[in-house]
């Protein structure tokens, strides 16, 4: 078989968790081959991959380290973006420093005030980015997989408006796996391959949401609202996770999606630590003991710190060969939605595009989450419909909050992020404790604010 050659630039190319997944799909891809080029701003983490890459022993790709964003960019064919906008300390006032003020988020990377100081920083990274793609890659295919993946993108289009970006999230990859689960429950229905089951995707990524649903032609929502009310106290068994830890940090009983179909008639189809911090805090995350009663777990910095010593662990036995890497089914769509644009195979799945009619009663330009049919050269957004009006002011709220905050850096203008930090569901403190909350915030990412000086 004759392969396609192509060329990848990777902006975050010491990942230790997107990158080597890349690494595991690409290795089984029989029909692509070519180079990859790792970027990053750890270059000796970069370097790593560049040995764990150029390792596995099967796959048609060659992975190198390299010094600049543009010798990466420069003849790229592909572009995939996974960075981390600054560090764990940073990471630690996003999420912790809150609590202090009475609210509480489990991951504070998209909405809240964790999402939205996440955004300040990320956004003149992403503008950089941008200006870079127009300059050496301009008809480059961009896969993000950063968040917060709704500013992101957006910074990306409005910087560079012909790019070709695209934003990728696996969380209604799991809502499809429940559904399985609930067929396999109420039916004795074995569904191997959650791809057959269907599902019309609206909303905003990590606000998601599923207004139609069908495995082999049936409707499965009146079922989902059976199912749902079964589950509404007890929720189902989380997914087995390899150690307790982490059981305790991302377990989810996926009591929250029962709870907002219950009220809305829609399916909400990200995880519960995502979906509870698009509400109002006295709702689901009052405190970690509310949290708790609701069946998930706030997901601590301490504990993604101590996650990130055992990856850099496991990278230098990678290196040394003490340890082989390991190709596993990862999941992801990314190879497959390079391997369709190039004409190899058409999909339809979801990902994160400007709106342009795909969710009507949502703002043009806005980034949304719909389907797209990916095929040669082309990633076409599925028209998706209109939001249902009983989760339309919600989905829209957070959504226009999360374009102010991309105009408003855009601007360089850190009031109007803070407009946007009041708005949030999350923030219900009074404006002067608000205002408080924001500025020390600001104080502990500013090394990453040179850009608004």
């Amino acid at each position: 078989m004759q392969k396609t050659t192509i060329k990848i630039a990777y902006i975050g190319g010491g990942s230790r968790g997107w990158a080597w997944k890349l690494m595991s799909d690409l290795a089984v891809a029989d029909d692509i081959c070519g180079k990859v080029d790792l970027y990053d701003i750890d270059y000796e983490a970069a370097k790593q991959n560049e040995i764990i890459g150029n390792s596995i022993g099967i796959g048609g790709f060659q992975y190198s380290a390299v010094r600049t964003l543009g010798e990466a960019l420069f003849g790229a064919d592909f572009v995939v973006i996974s960075i981390l906008p600054g560090t764990f300390d940073e990471m630690e006032s996003d999420v912790h420093l809150p609590e202090q003020f009475g609210i509480y988020q489990p991951v504070g990377d998209t909405t809240g005030p964790g999402g939205i100081l996440r955004g300040i920083r990320t956004i003149p990274m992403f503008i950089e980015i941008a200006q870079a793609i127009e300059k050496h890659s301009p008809n480059a295919w961009v896969i993000n997989y950063t968040n917060p993946m709704a500013m992101c993108v957006d910074t990306l289009y409005h910087v560079f408006p012909k790019v070709k970006a695209f934003g990728c999230c696996h969380e209604v990859f799991s809502t499809q796996e429940l559904l399985a689960g609930m067929l396999s429950e109420t039916l004795g229905e074995k569904v191997t391959d959650r791809s057959d089951i269907k599902v019309n995707v609206m909303g905003i990524n990590h606000f998601t949401w599923l207004d139609k649903a069908s495995w082999k032609r049936e409707d499965l929502i009146p079922m989902y609202s059976d199912f749902a009310e079964k589950h509404r106290q007890s929720g189902v068994s989380p997914k087995v996770r390899p150690d307790a830890e982490e059981q305790m940090m991302f377990s989810s009983r996926e009591k929250v999606k029962f709870d907002l179909f219950l009220r809305y008639g829609v399916i909400a189809a990200a995880g519960d630590r995502h979906l509870a911090e698009f509400c109002p805090g006295y709702r689901y995350l009052r405190d970690p003991q509310t949290a708790e009663s609701w069946g998930f777990g706030l997901t601590t910095v301490d504990y993604r710190r101590r996650r990130q010593k055992e990856k850099i662990q496991e990278a230098h036995e990678l290196t040394s060969g003490k340890r082989k890497f390991v190709i596993d089914n990862t999941g992801e769509e990314g190879v497959r939605q390079i391997r369709a644009i190039l004409g190899l195979g058409d999909i339809v799945t979801n990902v994160n595009l400007p709106n342009r009619g795909q969710i009507s009663n949502i703002e043009p330009g806005r980034v949304v989450e719909t389907n797209a049919h990916f095929t040669s050269c082309a990633v076409t957004p599925v028209v998706a419909g209109p939001l249902p009006p009983a989760i339309h002011g919600m989905v829209n709220l957070v959504s226009d909050n999360m374009h102010v905050v991309v105009e408003s850096c855009l601007r360089r203008d850190l009031d109007g992020c803070f407009t946007a930090f009041l708005n949030d569901p999350l923030v219900t403190i009074d404006p002067a404790r608000a205002g408080e909350l924001f500025e020390k915030m600001l104080s502990n990412t500013d090394k990453y604010l040179d850009y608004y000086k």
